[in-house]
């Protein structure tokens, strides 16, 4: 019932935890101890190794809940002399080191943890807030020290997730080969994704064909040192984003231009902070024009689309940056067809390079330096896709629990829920 194995129960007794709404609540306290194999052995390497002392006496773990009552283990925590560890509690067969819930226990609470959010948790399983986070760690990196999410890696992607308020951020790696979430640490910088290589090593990082990012320098540089091997492969959605933001730009121009004009912005003599002015004219449709320049062309409403051809005939400027755009958006349609969309990329960049709009030009000088990578994606259709899914299930995770007090939690959790190490449930 209890879910502890290779233990000799000596006694079971009733206790009473306080006051419930219906009378006393009551615990049952069950008295074990390990069987003669079992006992004796280092809690961290697990080898048998002389007795040191008593330690603090008998200790109690939390054991999942008997229907509505609560149980725990009891048992004596001597501690015994490890030549690699020093004096350390001894291991005991029905939970891990350093924990006072039992295995099974902390099982259930990582499993639930991947489905549901901290807060339910709390309330069903009775245990604190910060309790889960720990044994999240604790559960994942048991699961890591059986299995390597670093083996056989060859076509991976690298991207960074904001976690947390106050410019709080994730590198995360993922495999494409197999979809699931490798590895992640703290950081959005040089150091930490030379951190991820060093951990991969040397062999394995030669052993590395293909790497998908967002053009960022301190991606890009890491990996030419560290992979040489590797093919960069620049996400496609970057490159439409600075499209977008460069039409957007010119958007924003126009805007300020059509204000300035006669009769572009009205004066309200009534306002909660007193006169204010409000766009008028070409100046206001403009201004609510956003979406229907951002999306893309099929998907627009019918007032999107009458807005579009609006511009058309009244901005030609405007309406010539959004031809840009989706120039390039048209581009990564012909993913599987390099020397057609090698071409088609040599064309948009003339095309770029004489429109006279200086965010467009600036847009060119930028892909033409990631040029190589964005050819590599269009001939390989390897793109940041499945990262930024990754992302979003992260970002998922993060909301169900309502944040985590650090980082480890957070990549303990994202691994036991994307990387494959999810426990089953006991019994299951």
């Amino acid at each position: 019932m209890l879910g502890c194995e290779n233990a000799v129960i000596e006694r079971v007794e009733w206790r009473e935890r306080g006051v419930a709404a219906d009378g006393p609540g009551l615990s049952v306290v069950v008295h074990v101890r390990p069987r003669k194999r079992q006992a004796g052995r280092c809690g961290i390497c697990g080898r048998k190794r002389p007795g040191y002392d008593r330690g603090d006496g008998r200790r109690r773990w939390r054991a999942l809940d008997l229907g509505t009552v609560t149980a725990e283990l009891e048992a004596d925590a001597p501690r015994v002399a490890c030549p690699a560890h020093g004096a350390v509690v001894a291991a005991v067969p029905w939970a891990r080191h350093g924990a006072r819930h039992t295995r099974a226990f902390e099982d259930t609470i990582a499993w639930l943890a991947c489905v549901t959010s901290k807060t339910t948790i709390t309330e069903l399983m009775r245990t604190g807030w910060r309790t889960i986070g720990g044994i999240i760690a604790r559960v994942s990196a048991e699961k890591l020290a059986t299995v390597d999410p670093l083996a056989a890696l060859r076509r991976i992607g690298i991207d960074e997730i904001s976690y947390k308020k106050g410019h709080k951020y994730l590198v995360v790696v993922v495999n494409h080969d197999t979809g699931k979430l490798v590895w992640a640490a703290p950081g959005r910088d040089k150091k930490t994704v030379h951190a991820f290589f060093s951990a991969l090593g040397p062999q394995r990082s030669a052993a590395i064909t293909h790497v998908s990012a967002d053009g960022a320098s301190w991606i890009s540089r890491v990996v030419a040192e560290r992979a040489p091997n590797a093919e960069q492969c620049t996400d496609p959605f970057h490159v439409v984003s600075w499209a977008t933001d460069a039409l957007d730009g010119v958007r924003r121009d126009v805007w300020n231009r059509a204000r300035r004009a006669p009769g572009g912005q009205r004066q309200h003599r009534h306002g909660p902070r007193g006169p204010e002015t409000e766009s008028a004219g070409d100046a206001r449709d403009l201004k609510h024009a956003r979406y229907a320049l951002w999306k893309n062309p099929e998907d627009l409403t019918s007032r999107q689309a009458a807005k579009l051809a609006w511009i058309e005939k009244t901005h030609p400027y405007l309406y010539r940056a959004w031809l840009l755009k989706e120039g390039i958006r048209l581009i990564f349609q012909l993913k599987g067809q390099p020397a057609t969309a090698s071409a088609a990329l040599s064309k948009w960049l003339k095309w770029a390079a004489r429109c006279r709009i200086p965010q467009f030009v600036e847009l060119g000088k930028t892909i033409r330096r990631h040029r190589r990578g964005i050819e590599a994606s269009l001939e390989h259709c390897l793109s940041n896709g499945l990262i930024e899914s990754v992302n979003t299930k992260i970002r998922a995770i993060t909301r169900m629990a309502f944040g985590f007090h650090n980082a480890a939690a957070l990549i303990g959790l994202a691994m036991l829920a994307l990387g494959g190490l999810r426990p089953a449930l006991p019994g299951r």
